[in-house]
């Protein structure tokens, strides 16, 4: 096989390599993730709830939406509130529906800072 020959090949075969891709880094990013769902609140693992007020319609339902760290949602007691969320809740959601309007204030137990509210309009 003559030099030139030679060079051509391995001019070629690197082409096609390189147009083949790999598991090495080279290739395509993974895609992001996908946004929280629409009347979600989650309680973080920064000891917070994202986000602090969420204003939703009368017969909607929110999802409480709990981290690696255990949060509860207690409910200040007002007519329309929904079910408390108690217990020591991770890695779960868990959805209450809102059928009467207000500002319906909440906490966690666990962690007495954290606070929000829903206001159904």
């Amino acid at each position: 096989m003559s030099m030139r020959t030679t060079r051509f090949a391995l001019i070629t075969l690197t082409g096609l390599l390189a147009g083949c891709g790999s598991s090495y880094g080279g290739g395509t990013t993974a895609p992001p993730p996908p946004p929280p769902p629409a009347n979600t609140v989650a309680a973080t693992d920064a000891i917070t709830f994202t986000p602090a007020t969420l204003n939703v319609s009368v017969g909607d339902i929110v999802t409480f939406t709990f981290g690696s760290v255990p949060h509860n949602v207690f409910f200040t007691a007002l007519a329309g509130a929904p079910a408390d969320i108690g217990g020591t809740n991770a890695n779960v959601s868990i959805e209450r529906q809102f059928t009467t309007a207000g500002a319906f204030t909440f906490q966690c137990h666990i962690h007495p800072s954290m606070h929000g509210t829903v206001v159904v309009q």
